[in-house]
């Protein structure tokens, strides 16, 4: 079965922005079929926060996933709604989440090592809340400044933006399982090693300082932002 159509982006509510960054929002991107497979072999993660894709850790569909998702065919079908031509050709890390503590989701633009960002969203249901739920912004200053209503974190929901200085994006605070793979592109093979590492070591520590990981974001404002 294929998971991903670079066709499906067509789709007539698939929303596409280009000011005050460009970026798109997608719903409906994955089969109905395929949700009890990537349930079960989505990874179990011990801690909370991204970290990056081992095949090791996952089951047989979300690596079929991830083999798509970072194919030229969806670069190219993301790439061409975002204005970047052939976005295939730069490297990219995956990373994956099962669970957020309340420190994550702080307002950030991401980091000049990235030229793109898509978000891939695998959750069953989301509780009738705002927390957790994607918002691109305005500013940097303002979490209710949005561009766009939020996106919530829903099984086939794909958002996508191209890197600016002004793109702002975060999420209320929110504690719990929260399903999602990110594929950045980026900027260079040295800048993909450096950030694996650094994954892999925050995996790490927050395996061994979970707790304290959780108690140092309790208190987060709803407002906070962070440089990349």
């Amino acid at each position: 079965m294929n998971l991903l159509d670079p066709h499906a982006l067509e789709r007539p509510d698939t929303v596409v922005v280009s000011e005050p960054f460009a970026f798109l929002v997608a719903h409906g991107q994955l089969p109905e079929a395929a949700r009890p497979s990537l349930g079960t072999d989505f990874p179990r993660y011990p801690s909370a926060g991204f970290f990056p894709h081992e095949r090791v850790d996952c089951g047989a569909a979300i690596n079929a996933l991830i083999d798509e998702l970072t194919s030229p065919a969806i670069a190219g079908a993301i790439g061409r709604r975002l204005g970047i031509a052939n976005l295939g050709q730069y490297p990219t890390l995956v990373t994956i989440c099962r669970a957020l503590n309340r420190r994550h989701g702080t307002i950030h633009t991401d980091s000049r090592s990235k030229i793109a960002t898509a978000l891939l969203y695998l959750n069953e249901s989301w509780p009738e809340t705002s927390a957790g739920c994607l918002r691109f912004l305005r500013r940097a200053d303002s979490i209710d400044d949005q561009v766009t209503p939020e996106i919530k974190p829903l099984y086939g929901n794909l958002v996508a933006f191209r890197r600016s200085d002004c793109s702002f994006h975060g999420h209320l605070p929110y504690e719990g399982e929260r399903r999602v793979i990110q594929v950045a592109w980026l900027t260079s093979e040295e800048e993909k090693s450096r950030k694996t590492r650094r994954g892999r070591f925050s995996r790490l520590f927050k395996k061994l300082f979970g707790a304290i990981d959780r108690r140092i974001g309790a208190g987060r404002r709803d407002d906070a932002s962070h440089l990349d």
